[in-house]
């Protein structure tokens, strides 16, 4: 049974939306500390990326982190989502300052952000305890998410406009299916793959995210033969064995190696590899939004 008003009032007021930024700083950690996650920066080095290495993105989630508590705050105090976006903007701001204008973690910023405030709303009282954190964002926000402003000059919108593809926004809009139904699932399995070993495991699930996210990263750097390209090369590591082979490790370092010789960065997939750490830490099983 949901929370009366007054209920909803003095619980929103006492949730733990530390907590939830926590979870969500961790996740962007672990994230950042996998390794080798093709053409992407991690704790090893800086794949595809020339102006940006770990140091840079540890500085960004720190400026950032303070941003989630105050998403799932609003999340919880029910606010609109014109107020997530003002907070989302005054988060990108602060990205900024702290990497010298490097776009670090925008999509993160979004996607996270939202998980955020469907954490608070739904530790506040306000859905029931057991609904996913990506059909709380979907039924509460999706109208919005699909009918705000867009940023005109962003990679991601270029590639939207020029291909044709749905990227973070159809994603949100739509629960986040992806990582329920990729990312979540690839996880579990990856624990199993490598017995435990909880890097290899979101090497599994990273590979597993590129092999079928049409991802706006990948159509910016490369354009529609790369974003094939990827695609390929991940369903190839996977067919292999992935992570299942003795020598898995070598095999995903060359295929890392292979992204960042063509300058191709999956930063879609990265972000729904943190997001589905996220919802491992707050949901703890594979789900399906369908």
């Amino acid at each position: 049974m949901l929370v009366s008003a007054l209920q909803f009032r003095d619980r929103a007021d006492c949730i733990d939306a530390a907590a939830i930024a926590g979870a969500a700083r961790s996740s962007l950690i672990e994230e950042l500390e996998t390794w080798p996650k093709p053409g992407l920066v991690s704790h090893v080095d800086c794949g595809a990326h020339h102006d940006m290495d770990a140091n840079t993105l540890r500085r960004s989630i720190e400026a950032i982190t303070p941003y989630f508590e105050a998403l799932a705050q609003a999340g919880a105090q029910g606010a609109a989502m014109g107020r997530l976006r003002v907070i989302g903007l005054e988060a990108e701001a602060a990205m900024m300052r702290a990497t010298g204008t490097v776009n670090t973690h925008r999509g993160a910023i979004f996607g996270m952000g939202l998980l955020c405030a469907a954490a608070g709303r739904r530790a506040s009282g306000m859905v029931h305890p057991r609904e996913q954190l990506g059909r709380v964002v979907a039924r509460v926000w999706g109208e919005g998410i699909l009918d705000g402003p867009v940023l005109l000059h962003s990679h991601g919108q270029r590639a939207r406009l020029r291909y044709g593809a749905g990227g973070a926004r159809q994603q949100a809009a739509a629960g986040f299916p992806c990582a329920y139904q990729i990312g979540l699932p690839a996880l579990i399995e990856g624990e199993t793959l490598s017995r435990g070993d909880e890097e290899a495991a979101r090497v599994h699930a990273t590979f597993a995210l590129i092999a079928v996210l049409e991802d706006t990263n990948l159509l910016h750097r490369g354009g529609p033969t790369g974003l094939a390209f990827a695609r390929a090369q991940a369903c190839g590591f996977l067919n292999r064995g992935g992570i299942g082979r003795p020598d898995w490790l070598a095999d995903a370092a060359a295929v890392h190696a292979a992204f960042a010789a063509q300058h191709l960065s999956p930063g879609g997939a990265a972000d729904l590899l943190a997001m589905s750490l996220f919802l491992a830490r707050m949901e703890g099983r594979p789900a399906c939004t369908s």
